[in-house]
């Protein structure tokens, strides 16, 4: 009985770890202009509730003899029309090709389809595509982690609102470098939030005198209360003079005020009435 609890309760817990894994994958954050722009590829939005995630299990995308499959923040699924081709080192095999990688590439090399790995969902890393227009969208990498031969894939995933364009186009370059791009709604900014530059001169001028003045005090009540052995409200130092403080300030805002006012009464009186 406990066996039979343990296994759902396992899968349950890897489906969470697996979802969490993901998502965290697919966030970024990007500091400029005094502001964070934040995006998360895999959150759910309207009409996508998968994010950027294709809902077939990959995104698939031609050019001359090539041909590439890849899913964002996530593994190949293939429900349907399963690549066919020798290799796939890295990505399931001949037998399962594509079931244990993100982004597989097949090219036509004497006859032969030839597939392999471009990445996999734990190296991917998120960028800012454009530093000067943070809203235009990101760009995600992903390589293989060979050491013999690394390669990579790079999607750049373009904000568009309303709509999903792509991928369309496919360009290769050195010896196993790929490069695509998508416009899909995830791309835009999920959230932006302001972004303080720190305090101001009038505010860090303020801050030191409050400072100065609370450590006035005490420095001075210590020294009334230990040597001269003060006790009471007399051991603020200099108590005479800040009990007088809240008249003073009252006695000069009277005689600012009493003195617009009267130069103001002053003006209306200075013309008198002239009799025709």
């Amino acid at each position: 009985m406990l066996g039979s609890l343990w296994i759902p309760r396992f899968l349950l817990i890897t489906l969470v770890l697996i979802s969490f894994r993901v998502n965290s994958q697919c966030e970024f954050s990007f500091t400029g202009r005094n502001k964070v722009f934040n995006f998360n590829l895999a959150s759910s939005i309207r009409n996508f509730p998968h994010g950027v995630l294709s809902e077939d299990g990959f995104y698939k995308v031609e050019a001359n003899s090539t041909v590439l499959w890849f899913q964002l923040c996530d593994v190949l699924i293939f429900n349907h029309d399963p690549p066919r081709c020798v290799g796939c080192e890295n990505c399931g095999g001949p037998s399962h090709c594509g079931t244990s990688c993100s982004a597989l590439v097949s090219e036509n090399l004497r006859g032969y389809d030839v597939c392999s790995s471009l990445g996999n969902s734990s190296s991917t890393k998120v960028d800012i595509i454009d530093k000067e227009d943070p809203g235009k969208g990101v760009i995600v990498k992903m390589s293989n982690g060979n050491r013999n031969q690394n390669c990579s894939l790079s999607v750049s995933v373009i904000c568009q609102k309303n709509k999903v364009d792509g991928p369309l186009t496919l360009v290769k370059s050195g010896t196993c470098h790929y490069a695509t791009q998508l416009r899909h709604p995830s791309g835009c900014v999920a959230a932006i939030s302001g972004h303080s530059s720190g305090w101001g001169w009038f505010s860090t001028l303020l801050i030191i005198i409050l400072c100065l003045f609370g450590a006035y005090l005490v420095a001075g009540a210590m020294y009334r209360y230990f040597s001269l052995g003060v006790r009471g409200i007399d051991v603020i130092p200099n108590v005479d003079f800040w009990a007088t403080v809240p008249h003073r300030t009252q006695s000069c805002f009277g005689s600012i005020f009493s003195r617009f006012g009267g130069s103001s009464r002053g003006q209306r009186t200075s013309y008198s009435q002239v009799n025709f």
